[in-house]
């Protein structure tokens, strides 16, 4: 008997009279639902022109996206300023390379000073000042703000989220309540009225004369909602481990942060990695609550757009393109979870 990949395929699809019918009923009922779309999307759909007058066909227009793509990516950004943005996406993509790629016995270093170094050369380049023209945040918009807030609120998110976690395993009582009483508090609040408040309640309880920036408090208010739920996930995975883990720890004489960092929290962020992954992509799709204290991330963009005269009536371009660049981050960083895992795993 044969077997390889095509004949698991087959004996998964077709092994069976019982699931022979269903493969069948289920490509029958994808093709239905896909033939419209797919015409719509790519056949009659009209990809040429500059203005609407040029959308004749039956299907989408995706000349609109077209000439919107500079606004859904950097929003009101200037023109002659985009090159700060692109710079501050290759420079975190080759930080994170480098980190990624580098003999293990550099990679803490180097990650280390990778988060040092990146996350002010980011602020730098897109808001300007030390040699730069600054750019104030109300011009930030579209996909750029979106990867952004995504980034430094998990910047937040994590370190806070472990420290939790961490904390609600505590033996002293009075750190375990701080941490309890953090984690629900913020779990228990919608995260659109945790930006909202945010955006309000901050500027009133800050020390006089100091401002805080309205992208600033949704970030934080992002940061920590995301954080207590990440908290949660870390300690899944620490309840997870044996408790002969950390005895066997302490009898080699590790003190508490030893052990902790180097013999627990790798193990527990091995086992949460799913989970972690999870709010990782909950807080890509959660930055579009932004849109309600006037911060236009990708969605915001397609939503303003839609407001042009010369466009009114482009809902379903704006949003199927919107949400498709969604999906691919979503999927992304689904696909790098799961090849972590594997090789974590190994």
């Amino acid at each position: 008997m044969r077997t390889g990949v095509p004949t698991s395929w087959r004996e998964r699809l077709f092994g069976t009279p019982v699931t022979a019918v269903v493969t069948l009923l289920l490509a029958a009922a994808i093709a239905w639902i896909a033939t419209p779309i797919i015409r719509w999307a790519l056949i009659d759909a009209t990809w040429n022109g500059q203005t609407r007058n040029d959308c004749t066909g039956t299907g989408a227009c995706w000349v609109f996206v077209k000439a919107r793509f500079g606004q859904f990516m950097y929003g009101f950004y200037p023109i002659e300023e985009r090159w700060r943005p692109n710079l501050a996406g290759l420079a975190f993509l080759l930080g994170g390379g480098a980190v990624v790629f580098a003999p293990q016995r550099l990679r803490l270093r180097l990650g280390l000073a990778a988060l040092v170094i990146l996350p002010l050369l980011g602020v730098w380049l897109l808001g300007g000042g030390y040699g730069l023209r600054a750019i104030e945040t109300r011009e930030w918009g579209g996909l750029m703000l979106t990867v952004f807030i995504s980034i430094y609120a998990s910047l937040i998110a994590i370190p806070l989220g472990i420290l939790l976690a961490l904390g609600r395993q505590s033996e002293l009582k009075v750190i375990r309540l701080i941490a309890v009483l953090f984690i629900e508090f913020w779990r228990g609040v919608p995260i659109i009225a945790v930006i909202f408040l945010a955006s309000l309640l901050l500027p009133l309880i800050m020390p006089t004369g100091i401002g805080v920036d309205r992208l600033a408090r949704a970030v934080i208010g992002l940061g920590f909602c995301i954080a207590a739920y990440m908290a949660e996930a870390v300690r899944g995975g620490l309840q997870a481990l044996p408790k002969g883990q950390r005895e066997a720890a302490t009898a080699l004489g590790l003190t508490y942060w030893k052990a902790t960092s180097f013999i627990i929290l790798p193990q527990a962020l091995r086992i949460s990695l799913p989970a972690i992954t999870n709010e990782f992509i909950a807080l890509v799709k959660n930055t579009t609550l932004v849109l309600v204290v006037s911060i236009l991330d990708l969605l915001g963009i397609a939503q303003a757009s839609l407001a042009d005269p010369n466009w009114v009536g482009m809902n379903m371009e704006a949003y199927v393109f919107s949400g498709g660049i969604y999906w691919l981050i979503c999927f992304a960083l689904s696909r790098w979870s799961r090849s972590l895992e594997t090789k974590r795993g190994r």
